[in-house]
């Protein structure tokens, strides 16, 4: 099965959760939740499951934890399947 790396910029606590698209090769979302015992983390690949219609298991943080820039590993789709969904999707 296939698995797609991407990397996302995340800004927290924003006034909603929403995926803004992509920059260049980094996708952009903002979430609700504070960057504080992984509450964005968890909220970012929430989000990014439900905009991809997977799993919320199917999304996992493969680097960058702390960081606003993360690296997200994303289980049952191929990276041209992710960016073709993002792009195709208005995620909220």
């Amino acid at each position: 099965m296939a698995a797609a790396r991407v990397r996302v910029r995340v800004a927290p606590r924003a006034r909603e959760d929403a995926v803004l698209g992509w920059q260049g090769e980094t996708l952009r979302v903002r979430v609700r939740a504070a960057a504080e015992r992984g509450q964005a983390n968890d909220a970012v690949c929430r989000l990014l499951a439900k905009a991809l219609d997977l799993p919320p298991s199917a999304v996992s943080i493969g680097g960058g934890a702390t960081s606003r820039t993360k690296t997200l590993i994303v289980d049952g789709v191929s990276s041209e399947e992710l960016r073709a969904k993002i792009r195709g999707s208005s995620a909220r």
